[in-house]
């Protein structure tokens, strides 16, 4: 089975090194169990403290709730470092790090789950149901690095907002910037909101702000993003 993660073992000082590049879950995660287990396995094959590379566009939330869960639990220190994105689910993996540095160049991604269903109004009901609470269940994630307000929170997912590391930062996301140890982000530090630049451009135009479409519903949890 083709895996999203790698683990590197440095011999002469014990250290290991995990790398998750690229979608998560590109396989499959819910529905093979080999899969967390075998990833769990791998976690707990030595002991210390371990490194978390991340370069993800995110992929399946409940393979990355597992993978935060895992970490949260794992008994020594976890640093992550994100080199070139952690975007929607890889984004709630790197939550779970002890401490989480970012590259200058780098960028995190928050926005809202999306899902596809089939069915009639109530089934179409049920799967926006089951929506909110997958986000307030990555709420929980984020208000427990970050301690920002749930609303707040929500508010950043619903924008697609997308963070520099200064503002990453600013905003509890991160701890350091790799590569700068002990600078301070600057107050005025860069935020990316695709709902704030979409609406900005139109009171310019002066035209009515468009109805939004209604994104796509999953009706199976399997088969959910974020």
């Amino acid at each position: 089975m083709k895996k999203f993660w790698n683990w590197v073992r440095d011999e002469d000082s014990e250290s290991r090194t995990l790398y998750l590049n690229g979608v998560i879950a590109e396989e499959s995660w819910f529905e093979d169990d080999v899969t967390p287990v075998a990833f769990k396995e791998e976690l707990l094959s030595g002991k210390g403290d371990i490194i978390v590379w991340i370069n993800s566009p995110g992929g399946d939330c409940i393979a990355a709730a597992q993978i935060y869960n895992m970490l949260m639990d794992y008994k020594g220190n976890v640093t992550v470092k994100i080199d070139g994105i952690a975007a929607s689910a890889a984004s709630v993996i790197s939550m779970a790090g002890t401490k989480v540095l970012m590259s200058p160049t780098s960028l995190m991604m928050l926005h809202n789950p999306f899902t596809i269903a089939i069915g009639d109004s109530e089934e179409m009901q049920k799967a926006i149901g089951m929506l909110n609470e997958v986000k307030e269940s990555i709420i929980n994630a984020y208000e427990i690095k970050t301690g920002l307000s749930r609303t707040r929170l929500s508010h950043l997912m619903d924008a697609e907002t997308w963070l520099n590391a200064n503002k990453a930062i600013e905003l509890g996301f991160a701890d350091a910037i790799m590569f700068k140890p002990g600078e301070s982000p600057p107050q005025d530090s860069f935020v990316f909101s695709r709902r704030a630049v979409a609406n900005s451009l139109l009171d310019k135009l002066k035209k009515p702000i468009p109805k939004q479409s209604t994104e796509p519903l999953y009706e199976r949890l399997n088969l959910l993003k974020y």
